[in-house]
């Protein structure tokens, strides 16, 4: 299998690695498996059926030879006779069998009636049969010898006379004397002439009832090599054609019920993907496809059928969900702006008043935030600031905060001191607050012509107050409960003197609790450390001293809260 993936293949690759080829592999390769095993099993029935078969006619050959020759032939005493002769030789002698010297002594055995009478007998069955040779012989265990006793064949080179000997293995000597009579009687050797043969036998008893003799057969076994090849050669021609035939049935079985059932899958998925891409709606793909094969490939369809729709109604539903958002989003925005746009926002805010300088900043958490900032002439001597933080966030506390904010301008209009003014905007938040909400305030009055404050505060946090020539600490006053909390809550004013070039800084929460990503917050102390910084620096320095330093702290965290500030710098005349 390449390294590279199907879509990287050429047509030729992927017809090579398809799921088709290796089905028809696969299968060919399973066939020869079980053919050959097959092969091996029934060459072996084979070869074992037809050894069985000639060792079993070369038996029954022995035996009804055998009970023909009982009847008709003293085989006792003509065996006596020849072994009396065999064992009266010298062993340099008996080297010498089937020499003209050493048949010699046996030429009057082959003279008698019984011995030719014999031999015609056995050449007479031998006829009947498809036998090699029919003969008798008898074991001699001295020599380890079969010693002939007849045979009809009178071949020079295969024929033998009485008394020819030829070598006998122990083994086959005590296999053919102690005979039980039960089964076949034979064994196989391999002849140096005629390759493997087979000899069976029939003892012939004497009076005594033990075997004197024995009527042998040799059949070769070179027919059974030829039927091994030609079943091989036949069962290979049909091994072959069944292989082809049963590869090619369930590569199409295959190919009908899984591979196609698997393309039409994805071409459904790749013509699903060139619509989303092309922007077309089509929505039934997966739901045209019919499979019915009734199995996990049926199901997978299905299964991507249901896919196909639920991920329309999805899209649908998250477009719709989208231009949703998207509206939600503008609004809040256009809300976000608006909200701005009602914070002064022009700076330096009076260009002709040298007396003070002043800069303020608001930075929402989210698109619409509840801190709000304030400041306007309550007259030509009177400069009201405010800075505020309302409960809550978004859109509710954004409505909140400018409920607020024009209620305390409205009220601070009204030419009452820094308490009165937060009483009467607290009453007025309480008399229809449903939503229970809540707003902290410091509200200060700066008296231009003198530099004195009158100031209170409804829950807000410190202000900070730097002297000139001095470092910016904070002021901690007196607190009031947050406005819109209880309606008969009352504030208590109280003053502080700027002298020319005196600072007072006004912040929100969102200052101090700033937190970063392990949710420790800035804190106070690194606040004044920042306005410290370059403590005698204009105010819109100072705030960006501020706010470059909580945006090093905070990092990638996501903003915690409002950031608003507002620095007042008091010139005097």
């Amino acid at each position: 299998m390449p390294e590279k993936s199907v879509r990287e293949m050429s047509w030729r690759e992927r017809r090579m690695y398809s799921l088709e080829a290796r089905t028809f592999w696969g299968s060919v390769i399973g066939s020869v498996i079980v053919g050959l095993v097959a092969f091996l099993i029934g060459l072996g029935l084979f070869a074992y059926a037809l050894v069985g078969q000639y060792t079993g006619e070369a038996f029954g050959l022995c035996r009804s030879t055998a009970m023909v020759v009982e009847n008709i032939v003293d085989v006792e005493d003509l065996t006596g006779d020849i072994l009396t002769i065999y064992k009266g030789l010298y062993r340099e002698e008996l080297e010498k069998t089937r020499t003209e010297e050493y048949r010699a002594h046996f030429e009057e055995i082959a003279q008698r009636e019984d011995y030719q009478y014999l031999k015609k007998v056995l050449g007479e069955f031998l006829k009947t049969s498809d036998v090699n040779d029919l003969y008798v012989a008898t074991y001699d265990a001295a020599t380890s010898s079969l010693v002939m006793i007849a045979d009809p064949d009178t071949s020079a080179e295969s024929g033998f006379l009485p008394g020819d000997r030829e070598p006998a293995s122990k083994k086959e000597r005590e296999k053919f004397m102690n005979w039980d009579g039960e089964g076949k009687l034979y064994s196989i050797v391999k002849n140096p002439l005629h390759g493997r043969m087979c000899t069976a036998g029939m003892p012939l008893y004497g009076k005594d009832g033990k075997p004197v003799a024995f009527v042998m057969s040799d059949v070769t076994l070179n027919n059974v090599a030829r039927g091994m090849k030609t079943f091989t050669f036949l069962y290979t021609l049909l091994l072959a054609a069944v292989m082809f035939i049963y590869s090619v049935l369930i590569t199409k079985h295959t190919k009908k019920t899984v591979i196609d059932p698997i393309n039409q899958i994805a071409q459904a998925c790749q013509d699903y993907r060139d619509d989303k891409k092309a922007g077309r709606d089509i929505k039934d793909r997966f739901s045209m496809l019919n499979i019915r094969t009734g199995d996990e490939i049926e199901n997978l369809a299905l299964t991507m059928a249901d896919m196909e729709k639920d991920v329309a109604d999805y899209v649908e539903n998250l477009t719709r969900v989208t231009a949703e958002k998207e509206r939600v989003s503008t609004e809040l925005n256009m809300a976000g702006e608006i909200q701005a746009s009602m914070l002064p926002h022009i700076f330096p805010p009076y260009p002709d008043r040298k007396e003070f300088d002043l800069y303020a900043s608001m930075e929402p958490a989210k698109e619409t935030g509840g801190d709000f900032y304030d400041y306007f002439l309550i007259d030509d001597d009177h400069l009201c600031v405010v800075m505020a933080d309302v409960s809550g966030k978004g859109v509710p506390a954004a409505l909140f905060m400018m409920v607020s904010k024009v209620i305390i301008q409205s009220c601070a209009m009204l030419g009452k001191n820094a308490a009165e003014i937060l009483t009467k905007t607290n009453e007025a938040l309480c008399s229809n607050n449903q939503m229970q909400m809540f707003v902290t305030a410091w509200l200060g009055i700066l008296e231009i012509s003198t530099g004195k404050f009158t100031a209170a505060n409804a829950g807000h946090e410190f202000p900070v107050i730097k002297e000139p020539d001095g470092r910016y600490e904070l002021l901690k006053d007196k607190h009031g409960f947050v406005l819109g909390g209880f309606d008969d809550e009352f504030y208590l004013p109280y003053e502080f003197q700027l002298k020319p070039g005196g600072r007072l800084f006004l912040y929100t929460d969102g200052v101090p609790e700033a937190m970063d990503k392990d949710r420790n917050a800035f804190g106070l102390d690194r606040m004044l450390d920042a306005l410290n910084k370059e403590a005698e620096a204009g105010p819109e320095t100072v705030l960006k001293n501020v706010r470059e330093a909580v945006s090093g702290f905070v990092g990638d965290a996501e903003p915690f809260d409002d950031l608003t500030m507002l620095c007042l710098e008091y010139k005097g005349q």
